[in-house]
């Protein structure tokens, strides 16, 4: 076949073989068999193999999966990803409603969809093309897990229409995908997936897309990122033309003309729910008007136009067998119930956090004890009362030992704290405990050094503390249990990688007593260096806003120790970074700036640069950004669709600024 006729058959079959996948996999209304579908394909793949050009990035050959990545990209979603606020009960849902009503008046009406129990991810199209997908991460910075996303065959690589737009929807894992999947693992003898949400995630989350292309997956799209630009009015006439455009959307979904029709749809599908080839975990309610949701606004978290009706948590009777004592990072040492497994909300139950002695007292629970178990909001098993009257008198009462279960240190209970606390600094719960938290995402984020493989490599003695995981070399990593040579590669490069992390990274992974993210971050901008902030006093840390008496003594404390100052020693040989890398803050009787010892608060969408990005630059010329208007702000910078924080201003008679005259000032 030569050149053109096969570019005229390649286009022919990409059409055709879009148009079946969006029958079969959408709609959920095949109109060829299989095997047809599967003939085309192989045809279309062939003529690609032959002329390579002819493979575009929306051709279904290109589902498959692609190459492995190294490691995840970030990137910033161009508008938060908002958290939904809970409703638990009937009277939450008419709080809810009432709230509405003060705001926007009595003439509204809502729309009611299935919540699903996946992962949330947002889509990018440019010109109708699919061009990049991510999770939601913190809201504001996901992950780019596009290869993954594109091997979920009800997301249309090409819209209907050439639209540039980013969309956000649910991708999980059909309960018959889950069951396939947990069989073929248990039969290589493998851990199965505690429940078809863990197993989504963990889909999505590999480096080889091919791994994600075989768990068949699903998706369902709920809402656009910014609707301002595609002319619909309402929530419901943007899931329709979402569907207009190709996407999948539930069509269990319901318009409520009040809120009586809300608490119907919601009591209908606590007894449907369990019939659904898919998991869900409750309800979610919008304000139909998207003008009503504008006027409504959002908070730091959550968009006040919408609620997330969780479904009462299913309770289940076992019994408790033993109580099993951990020790974390801190020395707090947490009971764990150890109970007889058992189905609850969908996953088997085997243990249960008792979270502190005061609880196991309260309750009055003791070994062997039938006992009440619930998962609260469906993720976290708890104990919720004891079944006293079924007592045998064989029970026994749990006490709490006087030594640590680790190093035989003795525990002490540190005055106004609930919990005992093993305050053996080389406890080597602790080490470990604290081993993992230096390497988490929120901390010094060295991907591929989880839990598993920091347990074997301190149980092998190849670490001891956190200045170790920067001496590993390759012979050592390959003999760890399911490491391999591209593995353990991958794994000294994201070691070496971190060694450049900005020194709030660093702080926070440390571990500082009530050091928290957002703590490390100030200290690492107020002082700058490691150095500096080694040898600060008490009287300079509580000098600066939002640092306490506690975490001050806290800090100084811990640089007071000769290992920790043995230990930083240590990772300035290796070459980890002890600097502050972002915009040091400024004061604001230093600054000449106009933004000094000002109240900004940022609202809508900021064209050319992120709110974050703006955020730091205003910080570091000595103002400070706030979360919401109030009298005490003296800026608002309104971008694209801001919402009841300008309407708010406004009001206020509060200075308004757009991006233009923000830009303006900061490039002075």
């Amino acid at each position: 076949m030569d050149r053109q006729t096969a570019e005229t058959r390649a286009a022919e079959l990409q059409n055709l073989l879009n148009q079946y996948g969006y029958e079969y996999y959408v709609l959920d209304k095949p109109s060829v068999p299989d095997a047809e579908y599967d003939q085309l394909l192989r045809e279309l793949a062939d003529l690609e193999n032959q002329y390579p050009e002819l493979r575009t990035p929306d051709s279904p050959t290109q589902r498959v999966g692609g190459e492995i990545l190294d490691m995840f990209r970030k990137v910033e979603h161009t508008s938060p990803m908002l958290s939904l606020g809970n409703a638990f009960d009937e009277q939450d849902l008419r709080d809810f409603d009432r709230r509405v009503r003060q705001a926007v008046g009595d003439d509204v009406s809502y729309v009611c969809e299935l919540k699903i129990d996946g992962l949330a991810v947002t889509l990018r199209y440019e010109a109708g093309l699919f061009a990049l997908g991510a999770t939601r991460g913190d809201g504001t910075i996901g992950e780019d897990i596009t290869s993954n996303l594109r091997t979920i065959r009800s997301i249309p690589l090409r819209l209907s229409e050439p639209v540039t737009m980013e969309v956000r929807g649910e991708a999980f894992m059909p309960k018959r995908s889950f069951e396939e999947l947990n069989k073929a693992k248990m039969e290589r003898g493998e851990e199965p997936f505690a429940n078809p949400r863990n197993a989504a995630a963990g889909s999505l989350r590999q480096l080889d897309p091919k791994i994600a292309a075989s768990r068949n997956l699903d998706i369902f799209l709920y809402g656009i990122a910014d609707p301002g630009e595609t002319g619909v009015a309402s929530h419901s006439g943007g899931l329709d033309y979402l569907e207009k455009l190709g996407f999948k959307t539930n069509k269990e979904r319901q318009k409520a003309a009040n809120i009586e029709e809300v608490i119907q749809f919601v009591g209908s599908w606590g007894e449907k729910r369990p019939h659904l080839p898919y998991d869900i975990d409750g309800i979610v309610i919008k304000v139909d008007s998207l003008e009503q949701q504008r006027q409504l606004g959002t908070t730091v978290k959550s968009p006040r136009w919408a609620i997330a009706y969780k479904f009462p948590a299913e309770e289940v009777v076992t019994t408790l067998k033993d109580i099993e004592l951990s020790v974390g990072r801190t020395g707090v040492v947490t009971p764990t119930a150890i109970l007889e497994p058992v189905q609850v909300a969908g996953t088997t139950v085997q243990r249960a956090s008792l979270h502190n002695e005061d609880l196991i007292r309260e309750k009055d629970i003791r070994l062997g004890d039938k006992v009440v178990i619930k998962k609260a909001g469906d993720i976290i098993p708890e104990v919720v009362n004891v079944l006293a009257e079924q007592r045998t008198g064989n029970e026994v009462e749990f006490v709490m030992p006087t030594h640590c279960p680790e190093c035989e240190s003795e525990l002490v209970r540190i005055e106004g704290e609930v919990a005992l606390r093993c305050i053996n600094p080389k406890c080597p719960a602790q080490i470990r405990e604290g081993l993992i938290h230096f390497v988490s995402r929120g901390a010094m984020n060295i991907d591929g050094l989880g839990e598993r493989v920091i347990s074997q490599l301190f149980a092998e003695k190849l670490i001891e503390d956190v200045a170790d995981l920067y001496k590993l070399t390759k012979e050592q990593l390959l003999g760890l249990e399911r490491m391999g040579e591209k593995s353990a590669s991958n794994l000294l490069a994201a070691i070496e990688a971190s060694k450049s992390n900005s020194l709030e990274k660093l702080v926070f992974g440390l571990g500082i007593r009530l050091v928290g993210a957002k703590a490390a971050k100030t200290l690492a901008q107020e002082f700058g260096t490691m150095d500096s902030l080694m040898e600060a006093s008490i009287e300079q840390l509580v000098a600066i806003n939002e640092i306490g008496d506690k975490m001050a003594d806290s800090v100084v404390t811990f640089f007071d120790s000769e290992e920790v100052m043995e230990l930083i020693g240590e990772l300035k040989t290796a070459g980890v970074n002890m600097e502050y890398k972002g915009p040091r803050p400024v004061a604001a009787e230093e600054s000449d700036s106009f933004f000094a010892g000002k109240t900004i608060v940022l609202t809508g969408k900021l064209e050319q640069m992120g709110r974050n990005e703006a955020k730091e630059k205003i910080e570091a010329l000595g103002g400070n950004v706030a979360g919401s208007v109030s009298k005490k702000t003296h800026l608002v910078i309104a971008g694209a669709d801001a919402g009841s924080k300008l309407d708010k201003a406004q009001s206020l008679g509060i200075e308004v600024w757009d991006e233009e005259r923000l830009l303006e000032e900061l490039n002075k």
